[in-house]
């Protein structure tokens, strides 16, 4: 057996055969809990089975005798991450076209475990998988679920609609030829269990197809996503009622259109249809100018985890020259207008949710979601409560799946982790998450 692989099999025997303790209480650290409280000093968390069953502190919540009590003093314990965008069934390599003809046999039971093993390491309980073929997303979703291999809570979305396929990606993205058409794709999704509809190139589908989309996925109680790399997407997915915007679009465009961001406060100035969210996947464009000069990323091996030896160094083959990867070629003409963008959204009233396209070239699964957060605490001027809010409870808002998740409070799933240091001050510190628990048990 390789050496990975074989990695990869203990790491799951661990997941399984490590049981929920009865009662479990985590004691001493600062809890970032992901509601609007503030911080609880000395916080206690009791944990009993799968859930949390008080939140407190230890001048306030006693630990029951006979509690397993897990310190944990001098650190930050906040709700598991969640990402927003990632793509498991990629995992940074340079070339989709190669990527696209080698590998779809070894999606479900090599290259999506390991992404979805990588980023339950980095602390990342949910994430939404927005583009991948229908049956391995489902097959790899709910072997999570059953606990037969170890990963986030996966909201998955199966292929792509769109207008028509690109050459050689009719395994995970499906066209549509009339509104009709669209209905019958969304049904079929919708019957096979997915969580999320995912749009994308919807400008070159008709007002009546987009419209077909939204209204049959909504009419199955599932949310549109929608891309937003051009104007007119953003229009029409707006006009059709997208749910959800993924990416800070537009090229080089040093703003969105006067009309658009109309369109945008139009739409959540409307308090009856909820928040208007937005996963603008800003990191990997903003950071671009000091990856392509720094490889140390490239170097780690924590995007190894679960990897057979000789897909690793495919990918790292493909990354060996990062200024010449054709996907970047005009990231140094959209990098100036990034922050405006940004900005721009918020001011709108958009609410941002942290997502990481994560397992496109140079991004991979183990390190994206702290990358973004970084960026936006760092460099876009997001208060660091208001970043991990959307990391955390908003997600579960999106996805509604806020009763059983995003925040650490009684009677929620405990998805849980802690870092030492005060990740309120140093939001970096989230790039080693020292401790994951999930649905009550200690996976890391």
């Amino acid at each position: 057996m390789r050496r990975s692989v074989r990695g990869l099999c203990l790491a799951v025997a661990l997941f399984v055969s490590t049981d929920a303790l009865a009662l479990t209480a985590l004691v001493g650290g600062t809890l970032v809990d992901g509601t609007l409280r503030e911080p609880i000093r000395d916080s206690v968390i009791l944990i009993e089975g799968e859930r949390i069953t008080a939140v407190g502190s230890v001048d306030t919540l006693p630990v029951p005798q006979g509690a397993t009590v897990i310190s944990t003093e001098g650190m930050t314990v906040l709700p598991g991450l969640w990402d927003m965008h990632v793509h498991l069934m990629i995992n940074g390599h340079a070339d989709y076209d190669h990527w696209d003809r080698t590998y779809p046999a070894r999606f479900r039971d090599t290259i999506m475990p390991a992404s979805a093993l990588q980023l339950l390491h980095a602390g990342v309980t949910g994430a939404r998988d927005l583009g991948g073929p229908l049956e391995d997303s489902i097959a790899v979703r709910d072997a999570i679920n059953a606990g037969k291999i170890p990963g986030p809570t996966l909201f998955v979305s199966g292929p792509f609609i769109q207008k028509k396929p690109y050459p050689g990606t009719e395994l995970f993205r499906w066209g549509v030829d009339s509104p009709s058409d669209a209905r019958a794709k969304v049904r079929r999704l919708a019957a096979a269990g997915v969580d999320v509809v995912k749009l994308i190139d919807q400008d070159q589908m008709s007002e009546a197809e987009v419209q077909a989309v939204v209204d049959e996925a909504h009419k199955h109680g599932l949310p549109v996503v929608g891309h937003s790399h051009r104007p007119e997407e953003i229009r029409r997915g707006l006009k059709a009622g997208v749910d959800c915007f993924e990416h800070t679009g537009l090229a080089a465009s040093p703003e969105y259109p006067e009309d658009i961001i109309a369109m945008l406060r139009e739409r959540t100035a409307n308090m009856a249809a909820g928040p208007l969210f937005w996963t603008p996947t800003i990191e990997g464009l903003y950071n671009f100018p000091h990856t392509v000069k720094s490889h140390e990323f490239i170097d780690g091996d924590a995007w190894h985890e679960g990897l057979p030896p000789e897909i690793v160094a495919d990918i790292k083959g493909s990354l060996a020259h990062p200024e010449r990867i054709g996907y970047f070629q005009q990231t140094p003409q959209r990098w100036p207008t990034l922050k405006r963008k940004f900005q721009q959204l918020r001011e709108a009233g958009v609410l941002m949710l942290v997502g990481t396209d994560s397992g496109i070239p140079m991004k991979f699964h183990s390190g994206s979601t702290w990358n973004e957060l970084d960026v936006w605490v760092n460099q876009l001027g997001v208060p660091a409560v208001e970043a991990i809010r959307s990391a955390t409870y908003w997600p579960a808002v999106a996805m509604k799946a806020d009763k059983d998740y995003g925040s650490v409070v009684e009677g929620k799933y405990a998805d849980i982790i802690a870092v030492k240091g005060d990740v309120l001050k140093q939001v970096a510190l989230l790039q080693r998450v020292d401790m994951v628990i999930k649905h009550g048990r200690r996976v890391k």
